[in-house]
């Protein structure tokens, strides 16, 4: 099991920031990829950043040259870095870790949440 613990969030004015971090712990050893995702009130839940093992990263279109997403050297630890921030931002923010799931007769990901926390952009 891993287990996903959020800090950050919270009310800023557009053009404003804020950094969301997130800690893994327990049974991280096969967590490859950690990232961000978002849900706006009647909305799905979105990719908003992730980045992998290796340092490569992806990014919503909405949020590329605004948002980064970063992750420590020991690769249990994520961080979003938010700038420019718009109201079309505003929604819960959810940290994601992925673990490799190998048996005879499957392989995938298995995801992790965080419990989310609230992003509110003022205009």
């Amino acid at each position: 099991q891993v287990q996903l613990v959020e800090s950050g969030g919270g009310l800023v004015q557009a053009g404003g920031s804020l950094r969301l971090s997130c800690a893994a712990s327990g049974s991280i050893l096969k967590i490859h990829t950690m990232g961000w995702y978002r849900q706006a009130p009647g909305k799905q839940r979105e990719l908003v950043a992730i980045i992998s093992s290796n340092g490569s990263t992806n990014y919503a279109d909405s949020v590329k040259g605004r948002f980064t997403v970063s992750r420590d050297n020991a690769g249990n630890t994520v961080s979003l870095q938010m700038m420019g921030l718009k109201p079309q931002d505003t929604a819960v923010y959810y940290c994601n870790a992925k673990e490799e799931v190998v048996t005879w007769s499957f392989r995938g990901d298995h995801d992790y949440w965080g419990q989310g926390t609230q992003v509110t952009v003022s205009s």
